[in-house]
Order: C-alpha cells, then sequence, then structure tokens
C-alpha cells in the first residue's frame, strides 16, 4: 500500500470520529427535517430540508447536512466546528470540500446510510460525486454514483451467505462490497474507473471495513483464474449509442454495443465461480427483430456459457426505445426542451433503429454453477408484472429459500412428493371472486404477500389441496381425499395435481415445514 493511503485511511479515521460525535446519522437527519421534506428529497427537492434546517439551532448536524446533503457553502467556523478533528485542512486533502477564504463548498457528497439485512440493521457513510439534486448540467464521465435505487435492489437480492469468498463486480462507490463485507470473509472489488475505485477505498476505510481488496481493470480480467463462492454486479450495462458526441459515463457505459457487457458478465460467470457458486446481477437486454429478450438470455446461458449455469432470470420492466432514451438521456442531466437532448435522442434512436432494437427489458439475474451435470438443467425465465411483495431485508433470502425448496423438490419422485406434508407460506392468503348470487366461486387467486407479490390463479382443487397443507398431512393424503369428495381417479387428480404443487413450492407458496406448523401458522 502506499503512503497516500495510509494517510486517507488515517484521515477516514479522523472523519468517522467526528461523524460520530455529530451523532450524523439517518435519524437524526429525518427529526431535523422531519418526513414530508425526506420525501421531498427522493424527488430531488430540496427545498423543503433547507426551509426547516433554517428553525434548527446550530449544530454539527446540521452544518454537514446543509453541505454534503443539500449541497449549501458553509462558513470555515462552522465547519471546523462540524469536523474537529478532520478540521477544514483534512476535508481539502481527501477532497470532499473547496474552501475560497471563508466560504467552503461541497466537492462531494457524504451522507448516512442504514439498512436491514440478513445479519441484522446497520449504517454506514457513503462518500460518492455530487447527483442532480446538488449540481446542475450534465455529468462527468468520470461520475461516482452514490447509493440509489438500483444500488438498494442489488442490496436487496444478494445472497444472505455465509461464504468465503465474493467477487463485485463494477464497484462503483462499494456498497455492494461493504455490504458483502457482512457475510463473507473475504471481497474483491473491481471497477474499470480508478475514481471509483478511489472512492470505494475511502468508504471502506471510514467506515472500519478491512475486508475488501479492490483492483482496477474490466470484467473479469483482474481476476483471473480466480473462483469465487458468490459473484454480485450491478455491471454498466446503459445500452449506449457508440458514435461520436455521446458521452460514455463510467458507471453505466461499459463500451461495447448493445447488450453485449452483460452477456459476457453472465457467461464469463462460469469460469469465476466455485461449483455450487452463486451469481445475482441487474442487467439489462434488447428485445431484437425475431428475438425476444429473455429468449436471447437463455440462449446465452444455454450455448454460449456451456450449460454450465442454473439459472433464474425476472424480468420486471419494459420499455420501448424511445422510452429507454429518455430515461438514460435525463440519468446524465441532460434536460428536455435542449438542442442537446434532442441531439442525444436522435443518436439513441438512430442506435436502436440500425440494430432493429424493438425494445429493451429490465430485471435480476440469479445464476448458480452447476455441481452435477448429469442433472436437468434448471433455466426458469419469468416477467413479473406486479411490484415485489413486503420484503423486510429484500428478496435474496426468499429466492435463497425458493432455489432450495426448487432443489429438494426436483430430486423427489412424484411417489416421494406425494408422501411429503407441506405447508402454505406464512405470507399467503386467498381471494375469491363470485358471480352475485353464485355459491361457486368464478375465480379463485393465490396472493404472496412477500417474496415476488405474486398473484396465482387456481382451480377449485388445487385450492382445496393447498388450503389443507398444514404440515401434517401429506400431498398424497389431500389428493387423495379430494379424489373421493370430486368424485374423480386418485391417480388423474395426482396427475394434474403434482406439476401445480411443484410450482407453488418453487413459488414459495407451499413450504416445507421446519419448526412444525404452529410456527408457520403463527404468521398467517
Amino acid at each position: 500500500m502506499t503512503d497516500t493511503f495510509f494517510e486517507s485511511a488515517d484521515l477516514a479515521e479522523r472523519l468517522r470520529s467526528d461523524l460520530e460525535a455529530a451523532a450524523y446519522s439517518v435519524p437524526t437527519l429525518t427529526a431535523l427535517w422531519g418526513d414530508e421534506a425526506e420525501r421531498a428529497l427522493h424527488r430531488n427537492q430540496r427545498v423543503p430540508a433547507l426551509r426547516q434546517l433554517s428553525r434548527q439551532p446550530a449544530s454539527a448536524a446540521v452544518t454537514l447536512a446543509r453541505l454534503f446533503v443539500l449541497g449549501c457553502n458553509v462558513t470555515r467556523e462552522a465547519l471546523n466546528a462540524a469536523l474537529p478533528s478532520l478540521g477544514v485542512a483534512g476535508a481539502q486533502q481527501l477532497e470532499l470540500i473547496a474552501a475560497a477564504g471563508d466560504s467552503i463548498r461541497p466537492l462531494k457528497d457524504l451522507r448516512p446510510y442504514s439498512f436491514i439485512d440478513a445479519t441484522g440493521a446497520g449504517s454506514w457513510w457513503i462518500v460518492s460525486d455530487l447527483g442532480e439534486l446538488t449540481r446542475p448540467g450534465a455529468l462527468d464521465e468520470d461520475h461516482v454514483l452514490g447509493v440509489g435505487g438500483a444500488s438498494l435492489s442489488l442490496a436487496g437480492l444478494m445472497g444472505p451467505g455465509p461464504v468465503e469468498s465474493v467477487l463485485d463486480l463494477g464497484t462503483g462507490c462499494g456498497i455492494q462490497a461493504l455490504h458483502a463485507s457482512r457475510h463473507a470473509k473475504r471481497v474483491v472489488a473491481t471497477d474499470i474507473s480508478a475514481r471509483a475505485l478511489d472512492l470505494a477505498r475511502l468508504n471502506a476505510a471510514l467506515n472500519g471495513v478491512t475486508t475488501i481488496e479492490f483492483r482496477h481493470g474490466s470484467l473479469y480480467e483482474p481476476v483471473a483464474g480466480e473462483r469465487f463462492d458468490q459473484i454480485v454486479s450491478n455491471p454498466p450495462f446503459v445500452i449506449t449509442p457508440r458514435r461520436p458526441g455521446v458521452p460514455a459515463y463510467e458507471y453505466r457505459d461499459g463500451g461495447l454495443v448493445g447488450d453485449e457487457i452483460v452477456r459476457r458478465v453472465l457467461v464469463g460467470s462460469a469460469e469465476h465461480l466455485t461449483p455450487g457458486g452463486t451469481v445475482q446481477m441487474l442487467a439489462n437486454w434488447e428485445y431484437r427483430s425475431g428475438e425476444a429478450g429473455l429468449d436471447r438470455v437463455a440462449s446465452w446461458l444455454t450455448e454460449d456459457a456451456g450449460e454450465a449455469l442454473d439459472a433464474w432470470v425476472i424480468e420486471r420492466e419494459v420499455q420501448s426505445p424511445e422510452e429507454y432514451a429518455e430515461t438514460w438521456i435525463r440519468d446524465g442531466g441532460t434536460r428536455e426542451g435542449t438542442e442537446r437532448f434532442d441531439e442525444l435522442y436522435d443518436a439513441w434512436c438512430d442506435d436502436f433503429a440500425e440494430r432493429g432494437v424493438l425494445q429493451v427489458g429490465f430485471g435480476y439475474v440469479w445464476l448458480r454453477r452447476r455441481t452435477n451435470l448429469d442433472t436437468p438443467l434448471w433455466n426458469r425465465s419469468e416477467r413479473l408484472l406486479s411490484p415485489p411483495g413486503h420484503n423486510d431485508t429484500g428478496l435474496g433470502a426468499h429466492m435463497a429459500a425458493c432455489v432450495a425448496a426448487h432443489d429438494r423438490q426436483a430430486g423427489a419422485t412424484n411417489a416421494e412428493l406425494a408422501a411429503t406434508a407441506l405447508l402454505v407460506a406464512g405470507d399467503v392468503t386467498q381471494e375469491q371472486h363470485h358471480w352475485p348470487g353464485s355459491e361457486d366461486p368464478t375465480a379463485i387467486i393465490l396472493r404472496q404477500g412477500g417474496g415476488f407479490g405474486r398473484s396465482i390463479p387456481v382451480d377449485t382443487a388445487l385450492a382445496a389441496l393447498v388450503g389443507a397443507c398444514d404440515g401434517e398431512l401429506t400431498v398424497g393424503a389431500i389428493a387423495g381425499a379430494l379424489a373421493q369428495l370430486l368424485d374423480v381417479g386418485e391417480d388423474e387428480l395426482a396427475a394434474q395435481l403434482l406439476p401445480r404443487v411443484r410450482d407453488l413450492i418453487d413459488d414459495g407458496i407451499l413450504v416445507y415445514p421446519s419448526d412444525g406448523p404452529a410456527s408457520q401458522r403463527s404468521q398467517r
């Protein structure tokens, strides 16, 4: 390590001490400006928070919030009082601020971040470049993002561990590497952006995390020949026209054409996972003339990756080329109604038209390196039309449970499954619709409160089977009783129901009892 790093680490420790003394935390800031102002900040409106802070007595937290969250200048005296250990000079060395006489202006965003994951509640401070709330105009091409919606989605998607090693590919400000450090003994974080790695190192040091190794380079080049138990990635997947004058933002543009960078991350993971190792990542994929997006991803995984990977691909949204262009031009800080916006819009539309792109899908990808090539390949692709359910710690724990349940049911014969007792998950409710005056329902829907918030239509027989799954009666016993009640053949009904039961296990609607029926029923 260089002397510069040791110096920065010392400064980071002094900054951490000051932030702790100032109680610079999410609860503190929310208490200072209130819930309404907090919601306005999420809409990139800072005036309500500024108005509320103007009514508060002077304090270190108020000074830091005005400077680093709201982007306002403060006095030298106020900042020295807020950061007594680091001081203005130390903040300048860390390139957090610029000073002109008595006036201090922010160069970086520095804010508290709170979360809950499978390990429990936690909080950090995260340094990143100033966002659109505090700086006008287009972003610099080497801009480093802070914690946003995509970061939160991936953090929630991350498998809960514990594992020996994690690769965070495209670490950015380092937020995913920090999350991974809570359940992994060793984390390697890579990025093509040297500035991003500098800020990620600072964030690790600021939060006292010492188990992350940072490496510079593109895709898997920095980890050639190495394997990991888990890979997490929010790669720079944004489809950007390869044309002069179109900015190539390092945080979102991998420099390749179309969705090629997503293909390379997916396919390349097979050579960098330990047997049974997993990938959780965000991605987008193109719908081209004659090729649906999810089919395109499936072909990468089965053909290009050599069927080494089990996969679960979840499409959350599909955009037209026009919607996609508007989203990412605005993301770069260029506003509608300007000549520059129109120039970029034309470039995006020309690129999509030339390559026959009709739509772009967004979603989540979960992969696993197979340990037994004799077992059937699991390649599940689906489009979810409803928002996810309520998941306190994110979707990762739910997905891990569904994968484990899938493995168990896929390894069981129909006879073994019929001899198994299952339980209705505690977050599942049943909804029935009737025509007025009719006793028989016209529709029966199982609704999932957590997980992916699925709404699953079922027929009367399947609804009755699900309702009887109490963790004690076997699936076969329930099906046999239903066959007598419905006056149908037991084998015929079992053949109809068992494939649907397997699907409901995969979706987390039916679960294998763990602590017994009472503990599960108490959740409902």
